[in-house]
């Protein structure tokens, strides 16, 4: 039976590993295994089974597309995040600086909300290094 998990293996090697991806192995090598348990019960050798259930099984490529498009969509909104998160960063702090300068330009105050409003990239960053590194936060 290791030629089915050696098989289900090489189906799966592009798709990225997440425990989504494992159960789904899990469950596809247990099915077949019963599948060729069964038609060795009904007279088949081992190798025929092994080589119909496998036959039977068809392709996965639905599969893989949703878990590929699962795992990119979040990598993908993590960056999308990121992104906004500095721009909308960057267009706060120069209000600030702009309201600094104009209406009290002898007092420097802007640095202190600038320290506050940088945490907000900060943190998207390391959600977007997080899920970039296949450690999803959720």
């Amino acid at each position: 039976m290791s030629r089915i998990k050696s098989y289900v293996d090489k189906l799966f090697k592009d798709i990225p590993n997440s425990e989504q991806k494992e159960n789904i192995k899990q469950e596809i090598i247990q099915n077949l295994e019963d599948k060729v348990l069964n038609l060795m019960e009904n007279g088949k050798e081992e190798e025929d089974a092994i080589n119909k259930a496998i036959i039977d099984f068809g392709d996965i490529e639905e599969i893989k597309e949703e878990l590929i498009g699962k795992h990119v969509n979040k990598k993908s909104k993590a960056g999308l995040v990121l992104g906004f998160s500095i721009w909308g960063s960057i267009l706060i702090i120069a209000l600030v600086v702009f309201m600094n300068f104009y209406y009290t330009p002898n007092v420097i105050w802007f640095i202190y909300p600038t320290f506050v409003v940088l945490w907000w990239p900060l943190s998207m960053f390391f959600v977007w290094l997080s899920r970039k590194n296949n450690k999803v936060i959720k």
